[in-house]
């Protein structure tokens, strides 16, 4: 099985790592391409390009000039523990043991704006780049022009027909894959809380969420939609009356 999650824009690289085993991201060389292009942004175009503030303009204005191939264990770190959002809180990387890892490492992909797709052990160094970010990119007029053919591709090559694809990514990143031409279906959770009395998506928990579902798979043998079911986690349970449609399982709380 495959399940997507977002990247997330808060980075930790200094909390001491679990493994001493890493792996290179697939899409390296088109990743350092992009970077070639950052790098010649100033820090006020880069405000304007990404919608941020000075100090972190200028924090990654310098990140992109300290871009350095080839990634190694001194100057990259692997991705599933230098991401630090509420996925990854959800997810808790920290606390999974060596045979979680290791099918973290074959089942769990990580989209990104500037790698594409990573897998847990891929080896990154710090950036910041959404993928919606609105960059030109050779002919392509952003990155999911960009990306879409190169992702949709990997995955097709990985996956054997009619695999589980647990989609727990946004809709920002899970769209720069072709739905249509992915060869098996993608399946995608939707988690609900209860606020005033109605059921809503609330960004902050949902995105917990899509990393404490991340975390169920990973602790247990699941092979199907119907697996995905028995999801309990943090409160959260399958409401049939609310899954209007059978790839969207609602989950409430």
């Amino acid at each position: 099985m495959k399940i997507i999650v977002s990247p997330a824009k808060s980075l930790n690289f200094d909390k001491e790592l679990p493994v001493n085993n890493f792996s290179t991201p697939v899409f390296l060389k088109d990743s350092s391409h992009i970077n070639e292009i950052l790098r010649r942004k100033k820090p006020s175009q880069l405000k304007d390009l990404m919608n941020i503030s000075d100090k972190i303009a200028e924090l990654n204005w310098k990140r992109n000039n300290d871009f350095t191939t080839p990634f190694n264990s001194t100057n990259a770190r692997p991705s599933l523990f230098t991401f630090n959002g509420d996925v990854y809180n959800g997810i808790d990387a920290f606390t999974l043991d060596d045979n979680k890892i290791t099918k973290a490492q074959s089942s769990l992909r990580i989209l990104s704006g500037l790698y594409g797709v990573l897998k847990p052990l891929d080896l990154i160094q710090a950036y910041r780049l959404e993928m919606g970010t609105k960059i030109t990119i050779d002919d392509s007029k952003n990155l999911y022009e960009f990306w879409k053919n190169k992702v949709t591709t990997f995955f097709n090559d990985e996956i054997v027909e009619n695999e589980l694809f647990v989609n727990l990514a946004s809709n920002e990143y899970s769209s720069v894959i072709d739905k249509k031409s992915l060869n098996t279906k993608m399946v995608s959770p939707i988690f609900k809380d209860f606020k005033n009395g109605k059921l809503k998506i609330i960004s902050f928990y949902a995105k917990k969420a899509r990393g404490m579902m991340t975390r169920f798979i990973l602790d247990n043998e699941i092979n199907s939609s119907d697996d995905l079911k028995g999801f309990d986690y943090g409160g959260y349970s399958y409401d049939e009356h609310e899954t209007q449609q059978s790839n969207e399982l609602v989950f409430i709380r």
